[in-house]
């Protein structure tokens, strides 16, 4: 039984990242509170199997191939949405992954292909989408950041550029569609258990988390599941009108007496 009760409108939700992490909990928990959704990743395998899942429980769900890096697939992906579920009402965008490599160490092609992935293909995804909503006076965009916004974290450079520019993307779009019915948000996230970080190998993975505690960064060893921020997306996407969740920052917590 979802832990959501039924949403009294049918609103078409997009989900970009969604083959796992925070993009697949995040469409997970969309179905379950009635709103059709359409998956879009690289691995639209993964998405298919989330699909698949969603409409053996009574929701429905798409699975479409997009690569947020091309422009010609974002465009393909939010056609095929449509036509599969109606105009778009929430999109939500969250593709993306990272490497763990010193700024002066990066080569400047693949500091411009984070760029390409976390920033520059949210706004693909914007452009095709915001101006049917502001047409339509309706709509939803929430952008999944980063505490790196926040507390820049070393071997992230590209990333945390990235994350920057799209809150400062997301606050310039709030004044741009301020009255005009859609509404710009963003989630920020701590330390999250998900695909991100996961390839790299073990002693890349213990520099990493070394240099977090060197620079205070990692308070307590507790990381947030991808559900719990889902969830905070969906409350987001789903506030009623009238007011406007801008920032939602999550923290995992740290467990009680440790």
């Amino acid at each position: 039984m979802s832990r959501f009760a039924p949403h009294p409108e049918r609103r078409p939700a997009l989900v970009t990242g969604a083959s796992s992490g925070i993009g697949a909990a995040t469409a997970t928990l969309l179905a379950a509170a009635g709103h059709p959704v359409a998956l879009g990743a690289r691995r639209v395998d993964r998405c298919e199997q989330i699909a698949v899942l969603i409409r053996e429980n009574g929701g429905q769900a798409v699975a479409l191939p997009l690569d947020v890096s091309d422009a010609g697939s974002v465009k393909s992906f939010v056609a095929a949405a449509t036509g599969a579920h109606g105009d778009p009402e929430i999109v939500v965008s969250g593709a993306g992954d990272l490497t763990a490599t010193l700024i002066h160490e990066l080569d400047s092609e693949s500091f411009a292909a984070q760029l390409q992935v976390h920033l520059v293909g949210a706004h693909r995804l914007v452009s095709q989408v915001v101006p049917g909503m502001v047409a339509r006076a309706r709509g939803d965009i929430v952008f999944v950041s980063s505490d790196v916004v926040q507390s820049p974290r070393p071997r992230m450079g590209a990333y945390v550029a990235a994350k920057n520019g799209i809150e400062g993307m997301a606050r310039a779009m709030r004044m741009e569609l301020e009255g005009s019915g859609v509404r710009a948000s963003v989630v920020r996230p701590g330390p999250t258990m998900t695909g991100m970080g996961m390839t790299w190998d073990a002693e890349t993975t213990t520099t990493v988390l070394e240099e977090w505690v060197t620079w205070g960064l990692a308070r307590h060893p507790h990381f947030l599941k991808p559900e719990q921020v889902a969830e905070m997306i969906v409350t987001v996407a789903t506030a009623p009108r009238g007011m406007h969740l801008t920032l939602v920052e999550v923290q995992p917590e740290r467990e009680v007496g440790s």
